[in-house]
């Protein structure tokens, strides 16, 4: 690969509450699925890395959490997640939903960005099909507004849609602008970092979290306990054995992950099995167990143990 003398490699970071569309705007960029989605907030409990590649420019794209008031353990380690990525990044995406109102929520991140004082932070409007133009409009106005409050002059405001595909490819100049002059950092091709035992516990952990109720969400977990190819198999008809198990944190909330008489579970695994075929291009045997680990979110053995 011949490198332009003007390359530039470098990573950004969208940070936002929860569900204002960080994740969904990372694979729209990647183009590639690399970080879960779900209408539920907080979905995200990894630092997931996507990477955009251009003839001018590598941009890896770092999916944090969403930042929150902490009401766990789990709730602060993911927030010092965060906040470590902040430091470390050559740019910071603040992700705001054009169909809410600014909060509380916009108000206590926006804080905390003001003390991040080098690193450049464009304001990112997003889920701009959602609204009409006035909204938008207005809503541009009061994200403007809301950096002159708290002392953040903001490199640039951009509205976008990552589900209509609107201004994605502008939003990905404006970040690739504030990077510094470097080579790639990837090699051409690698759309992320993440272990694909990671990816395929977190694409079991976003099928477990469809039209479930809402207290399920942060108190189920997924960890792959075992990821191997199935033997005396020909060559032409692999199968991957996958073996995993979800953790919730109390014996009503292993009832609503199985259903009844394991339907739910068996939807799970068909959803999940056929994303984990789609990400590694062969196919799967799902076997998925459900355990309770109780109040597994404040325990720091437990939390360990899975991953945190």
């Amino acid at each position: 690969m011949d490198i332009p003398e003007d390359y530039r490699a470098g990573f950004a970071c969208f940070v936002g509450r929860p569900n204002a569309g960080k994740s969904t705007l990372t694979n729209a960029l990647v183009g590639a699925k690399i970080a879960i989605t779900s209408g539920k907030p907080q979905t995200t409990r990894h630092t997931v890395r996507g990477i955009v590649h251009r003839p001018d420019a590598q941009l890896v794209l770092v999916d944090t959490p969403g930042l929150h008031r902490p009401r766990t353990l789990l709730g602060e380690r993911l927030n010092e997640q965060v906040r470590a990525t902040w430091a470390e990044v050559d740019v910071i995406g603040f992700c705001i939903p054009a169909d809410q109102q600014i909060g509380p929520g916009d108000k206590y991140i926006a804080q905390q960005l003001a003390e991040v004082r080098r690193t450049p932070k464009i304001a990112i409007v997003t889920k701009t099909d959602l609204m009409g133009k006035q909204s938008v409009g207005e809503q541009l106005l009061a994200v403007l507004e809301l950096g002159k409050e708290v002392g953040i002059e903001w490199a640039e405001i951009v509205p976008v849609s990552a589900v209509g595909d609107a201004q994605v490819g502008l939003l990905a100049d404006l970040l690739v602008k504030q990077l510094p002059p470097s080579p790639p950092l990837y090699p051409g091709g690698e759309l992320t970092d993440e272990p694909e035992q990671v990816m395929v516990a977190e694409l079991i952990r976003e099928a477990a979290l469809e039209g479930v109720r809402d207290e399920l969400p942060h108190s189920l977990a997924v960890t792959v306990e075992e990821m191997l190819p199935r033997k005396d198999r020909p060559k032409d008809k692999p199968l991957l054995d996958v073996h995993a198990t979800l953790y919730v944190e109390r014996p009503s909330q292993k009832s609503i992950v199985i259903g009844t008489g394991g339907s739910r579970l068996r939807e799970v695994g068909t959803q999940a099995r056929r994303q984990i075929e789609a990400l590694l291009g062969t196919p799967v045997f799902l076997d998925l167990h459900v355990k309770v680990a109780k109040d597994w979110q404040r325990d720091p053995k437990q939390l360990q143990r899975l991953g945190f």
